[in-house]
């Protein structure tokens, strides 16, 4: 069994059981690392529990209750003890008159508070249930690491003192919630589909939990276009992730993606969320990023791909919510309908800027421009930059072999990746 997959891929489930019954971030945090550190000792030589995260859940709860009873708060908690055994393992079908039984969706509505910083919402979100590491969640805002930790520190103790309920918000508060829960799904997505750090370049299941929480949260709330956005969006997205790397795990760009691969039926299903998405004026960002997507979606073969008119939409998208991020896309987008000369200015623009100095993909995008240029010792001073930069091994691998490419075309002898 391998343990770090299984609090990749489990911790925000077993997070969110063992934060019901405690009622504290910090104590569950702790009594789920101590289950772990416990399966480490014991799994190598006991036979492995035929449901892994069950056993999990168990052995942390009961960290957690002896914890209670050494600080003789137990009777104060009992109650919660109760009603995690009343509550059992339901459906989580939303139910008009009552809340989601859903511990992750619980969870994900507490971290979004609104007496939270959406930044701290997002963060903590990411952590929590995401599994993310400070540094993945520092990599995911751009920032430095003792920021999040900090940022992750002052949410917790700000949960704790102001006795914010872990439950989902009645229907009425919900609205003052969105933002933040869209957000952070948009975030925990992106972790899933392009991983910041590690071997993998996609984490499905992480994916596919944003995907099912955004479902739940249309659900709730059917008349935000947002969310219906939102999911979209997703979808859309989701849907060329098997065709995103091939058997040996080494990415696969768009273009020469084998579209055949693509998932269909979330295509199909996405576009049929668009127009609602789009309804009213102005669209929102969630929504106009889902109209991005759905142009690729659309598109047979590369060749069919509107570049105009998905530059024209990124500068609707940079009007609704500027960003760098937005920016280098949009002139990735324009590279590709006007041509790499008139694409370059604008990526070097924002490398002047420096608002994207750490971000590996600002990076790239220079060094293949000016190798559709011919400028290809430069195009290699970039890949390096970039390789320096990249955080997950697929990302390396292909940067190294485009680096490579460049370095012969350059003339020069190829050197040792960093």
């Amino acid at each position: 069994m391998d343990l770090d997959r299984l609090f990749r891929e489990e911790s925000g489930r077993i997070l969110g059981s063992v934060i019901r019954l405690v009622g504290d971030f910090d104590r569950a945090e702790e009594a789920m690392q101590e289950a772990f550190a416990v399966a480490v000792e014991r799994w190598p030589m006991e036979a492995v529990p035929a449901n892994p995260r069950s056993w999990i859940v168990g052995t942390a709860r009961h960290k957690a209750l002896d914890r209670l009873r050494r600080e003789r708060i137990f009777a104060a908690k009992a109650p919660l003890l109760r009603e995690e055994e009343a509550v059992g393992e339901k459906n989580s079908s939303f139910d008009a008159s009552d809340e989601l039984p859903d511990d992750r969706l619980r969870l994900l509505f507490t971290c979004c508070h609104p007496a939270l910083a959406l930044e701290a919402q997002v963060a903590l979100t990411l952590h929590t249930l995401g599994g993310l590491t400070t540094e993945e969640v520092a990599r995911a805002f751009l920032v430095p690491v003792p920021t999040i930790a900090q940022r992750l520190v002052r949410a917790k103790r700000k949960i704790r003192d102001a006795g914010i309920a872990y439950r989902i918000p009645a229907r009425e508060d919900l609205p003052e919630r969105v933002e933040g829960v869209l957000a952070t799904l948009y975030l925990v997505f992106n972790e899933g589909y392009a991983a910041t750090a590690g071997d993998a370049l996609v984490r499905r299941k992480l994916s596919s939990e944003s995907i099912r929480l955004a479902r739940l949260v249309v659900e709730l709330l059917p008349g935000e276009r947002e969310a219906r956005g939102l999911l979209a969006l997703l979808l859309l997205t989701d849907a060329r992730r098997d065709a995103r790397v091939d058997a040996g795990g080494d990415l696969v760009l768009l273009e020469d993606q084998d579209r055949r691969r693509w998932d269909h039926a979330k295509i199909a299903e996405g576009l049929a969320l668009l127009p609602g998405a789009l309804s009213g004026s102005p669209p929102g960002p969630y929504a106009v990023e889902a109209a991005l997507a759905a142009l690729h979606a659309r598109a047979a073969t590369p060749n069919e791909t509107d570049w105009r008119q998905i530059a024209a939409l990124y500068d609707t998208l940079q009007r609704v919510r500027p960003s760098p991020v937005v920016a280098l896309t949009r002139a990735v987008a324009v590279a590709m309908s006007e041509g790499p000369e008139a694409g370059l200015p604008l990526v070097e623009e924002l490398e002047r800027s420096g608002a994207l100095a750490g971000y590996h993909l600002l990076h790239a995008a220079k060094a293949d421009l000016l190798r559709r240029l011919g400028r290809h010792a430069e195009a290699a001073a970039s890949y390096r930059e970039a390789l320096a930069l990249a955080g997950n091994e697929p990302d390396r691998r292909f940067l190294s072999r485009r680096l490579e490419d460049a370095e012969r075309a350059a003339g020069s002898e190829p050197l040792a990746s960093p």
